[in-house]
């Protein structure tokens, strides 16, 4: 009898320990979910009051634009369209983290070379530029790159001033950039003939 009390007593100290260990797993678990979307910043582009006419009269909503970045290197935008501004923005923002995309940059700062990206009516130029330049770009553009991380790059838009377009063509652009690994790889060279290559260039307005 008392030998089976004490088994007993050993089995119900042995479950809760158990229990307590598959929910620390499952927390172990989701650390990782938790800190990715600690680390993504978003920003806020634009938001449009949309008004759809309907038998009854108009019905309002609204359309939310929102980059998110990791500011070391990955970037993505998305759209959300909501009767309730913080519904769209919450729309948008899961999008823009599903559409994110890696961009190369240079010591971690700059691109590695000028690119030019189009969309609709929009033509973006970005230039890479040496340091102590800073984000020299309009508000849409600004947005983009400061999630990225780039801290020194100028960029102009031409044809539009509609912070889809715009912020489309600049993705356009960053999706067109590549690093010199990347293309010695394509081309079957060594990085170092790459970037001897780009060294011998001459450079815009000088005399040959």
């Amino acid at each position: 009898m008392a030998r089976d009390a004490r088994s007993a007593a050993e089995v119900g100290e042995e479950q809760p320990r158990r229990g307590r260990g598959r929910g620390r797993g499952r927390e172990e678990g989701r650390q990782p979910e938790r800190l990715e979307a600690e680390e993504l910043k978003d920003k806020l582009v634009t938001v449009n009051r949309v008004a759809k006419v309907v038998k009854g009269g108009r019905r309002f909503s609204f359309a939310a634009l929102v980059v998110v970045g990791d500011q070391r290197g990955r970037v993505g935008w998305g759209s959300g369209k909501a009767r309730e501004v913080p519904e769209a923005i919450r729309k948008a923002t899961e999008r823009a983290k599903r559409s994110m995309i890696r961009v190369p940059m240079r010591e971690g700062r700059t691109l590695h070379h000028d690119v030019t990206g189009e969309f609709g009516a929009g033509r973006v130029i970005l230039r890479a530029a040496p340091p102590g330049t800073g984000i020299i770009a309009g508000g849409p553009m600004r947005a983009v790159f400061e999630s990225l991380g780039l801290a020194d790059v100028v960029a102009k838009c031409i044809g539009t001033r509609n912070p889809h377009n715009m912020v489309k063509a600049t993705f356009a652009a960053l999706q067109a950039a590549a690093s010199p690994r990347s293309v010695a790889q394509r081309r079957g060279k060594k990085v170092q003939e790459i970037l001897a290559h780009r060294r011998e260039e001459p450079t815009e307005g000088a005399h040959v």
